[in-house]
């Protein structure tokens, strides 16, 4: 065999996006908005296993949609994105990765009916193939795993993640239920072969919580920000040939003096007034996340607003 060199030089790089999350975190609409900055502009793909979901965002991003059904063997996921790669689609969304795992007619599943076959209700034959009824299930999800760092295309897949906890015992020597936080469903070899890998959570959807973020991807990747479009053209721009860019600088916002603002809304002679008044104030106790205060600028509100109506 000949092989030869020439010097390195970053283009057209292949990304490998993963998104581990519960329901309600925001992993489809966060792949999707990374999809339609890193495609630039042209339709991404998207391979959906969750009984058409993907169609919720049919009216907000350009995509093709295509359906993968059970029995989700790693050869039906392989083939899927072999036939959206070789169509040209330059980002494929897959949502979701985990049933190749643990969905029906995944591994696990196909482990099972090969025991079954090896081994019937025997429970003692069972035992002794136990290993051997992974050999198929393994070799097709390595396969598969090599057949998605093989595509051209920038590739988003989708996990689910669920909390896990275990029994241990504590230094007191009591048993003890430990939270070990929220883990991707997949094999466990998995997260390691993609590019870099975000954790979402239900308490704050979009938001990325990084697993793997290396240095020359953080400038693209905001962490006090949901996922956009924005990153993905931030990561499209660097898989292209650009440098990287520095992390962003956290986003500064300014004090707000809400003892001014109640004040004004005090000081206010007619309803208009008030509601200028009141509405900034409203406003700015929201995006602060400041519930209380929000309820306290509506109270001084709805006395105000009370007093101007009386007649003088």
């Amino acid at each position: 065999m000949t092989i030869s060199f020439r010097p390195a030089i970053r283009e057209n790089v292949g990304l490998i996006i993963g998104m581990f999350g519960a329901s309600g975190s925001g992993k489809t609409y966060s792949a999707m908005r990374l999809a339609s900055g890193l495609s630039g502009g042209k339709p991404f793909a998207v391979i959906d296993t969750e009984s058409r979901r993907a169609l919720h965002y049919a009216d907000m991003f350009k995509f093709d949609h295509g359906e993968l059904h059970a029995p989700f063997r790693p050869e039906a996921y392989s083939e899927a994105i072999k036939a959206a790669d070789n169509a040209g689609y330059p980002v494929i969304v897959v949502d979701s990765c985990s049933h190749s795992w643990a969905g029906e007619g995944g591994v696990l599943d196909w482990q099972e009916t090969e025991l079954d076959r090896m081994a019937g209700d025997d429970y003692r034959k069972r035992e002794a193939c136990k290993m051997a009824a992974w050999i198929k299930p393994k070799m097709a999800h390595k396969a598969m795993i090599q057949r998605l760092l093989q595509v051209k295309a920038h590739l988003i897949l989708c996990f689910r993640a669920e909390e896990k906890s275990a029994i241990e015992k504590d230094e007191k020597g009591k048993t003890v239920i430990v939270q070990k936080g929220w883990q991707p469903i997949c094999e466990k070899n998995f997260p390691f072969e993609l590019t870099m890998s975000f954790l979402l959570t239900p308490d704050k959807p979009g938001y990325p919580q990084p697993v793997k973020l290396q240095e020359q991807h953080k400038g693209a990747v905001r962490l006090d920000k949901p996922l956009d479009e924005e990153a993905g053209k931030l990561l499209l721009s660097w898989a292209s040939g650009a440098k990287s860019a520095p992390p962003p600088a956290p986003e500064v916002i300014e004090p707000f003096d809400y003892d001014a603002a109640s004040d004004k809304m005090c000081a206010a002679t007619t309803e208009a007034e008030l509601k200028a008044a009141f509405s900034v104030a409203w406003k700015r106790a929201k995006a602060d996340k400041d519930d209380g205060m929000a309820d306290t600028i509506k109270a001084i509100y709805d006395e105000q607003k009370a007093k101007l109506e009386v007649p003088q």
